[in-house]
């Protein structure tokens, strides 16, 4: 079942965002890991920020979350994790399907360059790298992160937000 996290659920939250988030560790910038990955004080940030987190549930066990954050005129994809020993189960893709059902908005999505297993899930799901061009705007624009982080990662778009982009002519 999925259904939108609760505060009860803040402590399973955070739990499955650090245990999944050791697949980065070794992979993404040594400057930009933390251990944990993410304090239980920046996903309580996160969330008063406007992140709204849905989990997938088996059992009245959380086995994976995902964050929808409207932002401007967009909708950004959030802090997907799913415990490591539930992952490849589509877990994952179904929160993301879900997520997708709940905005008009184009939806747009950062991760780690370096994270390929993050970038190929998202490509699978539909969803397009942007240039390189694009990728320092809407990070800058549409993200709170610090410039390194924005060197160091990627923005994949849905199919709406491409629609939008002017056609470059002949």
């Amino acid at each position: 079942m999925i259904r939108p996290c609760e505060s009860h659920h803040l402590v399973t939250m955070y739990e499955i965002i650090n245990d999944a988030a050791q697949a980065y560790k070794g992979v993404i910038p040594e400057d930009r890991w933390h251990d944990p990955y993410m304090p239980l004080s920046e996903l309580e940030h996160e969330i008063g920020a406007g992140v709204l987190f849905w989990g997938y549930e088996v059992d009245s066990q959380l086995l994976g979350i995902m964050g929808i954050q409207k932002v401007q005129d967009v909708t950004l994809i959030r802090h997907a994790y799913v415990r490591p020993d539930c992952q490849s189960q589509g877990i994952g893709g179904k929160l993301l399907t879900h997520l997708r059902t709940k905005t008009r908005d184009p939806i747009l999505i950062g991760t780690w360059a370096d994270a390929t297993w993050a970038v190929r899930f998202y490509q699978k799901h539909g969803f397009q790298q942007v240039s390189v061009e694009d990728k320092m705007r809407l990070l800058r624009r549409y993200w709170s992160i610090p410039e390194r982080q924005v060197e160091t990662s990627v923005v994949l778009a849905d199919p709406r937000w491409w629609a939008q982009q002017p056609r470059a002519t002949t």
